[in-house]
């Protein structure tokens, strides 16, 4: 179980622990309880609610692209604060594409309102989804080290930094 819900987890995954479990009652309300429990302890990192709103008002188009179920994103980003910050929000799931597929990408910048040609910037902290995947949809990449080594993965990116805060500090520069 355990290593099934490690990565990423999507209503389906519990269908699948009722039947192993051989539950009779639904899936719906542990999945529930699920993305209630991830998203309580969510936190915005520090600087990045305040970076994101001067992006914007220097006339930045912002996107969220990430990897997951719509659900349990779309709360995280309602429980930081940051949902009314995007132009665009692109989750896999509901695209039917993950990141590092190109498909995702012209995704993403759809929801924005932009073409993917029109080039720009990703912020991410995984070397072989984010950083690979936009960096071969033509975009400039930041990697959000956090700690880790930002730079042992397929590619390279532009700018290793810190944190998300960091990044955003120096898009604006």
């Amino acid at each position: 179980m355990t290593a099934r819900l490690r990565d990423r987890a999507y209503p389906e995954d519990f269908d699948y622990l009722r039947d192993v479990l051989r539950l009779t009652d639904g899936a719906e309300d542990p999945w529930r309880e699920y993305v209630h429990g991830v998203t309580r302890s969510m936190r915005c990192f520090p600087g990045v609610l305040e970076g994101l709103q001067e992006l914007r008002r220097e006339g930045w188009t912002l996107g969220i692209a990430t990897n997951g179920a719509v659900d349990i994103q779309r709360a995280k980003l309602d429980v930081t604060g940051l949902t009314g910050l995007f132009d665009g929000v692109t989750i896999s799931e509901g695209v039917g594409a993950r990141k590092p597929e190109r498909a995702f990408f012209d995704a993403a910048a759809a929801a924005c309102g932009v073409p993917l040609s029109a080039g720009g910037w990703l912020v991410g902290d995984n070397t072989a989804t984010d950083i690979a995947g936009a960096q071969a949809a033509g975009l400039r990449t930041a990697g959000v080290a956090g700690g880790r080594e930002s730079g042992d993965g397929p590619r390279k990116p532009d700018l290793i930094v810190s944190s998300a805060a960091e990044a955003i500090a120096m898009l604006r520069r």
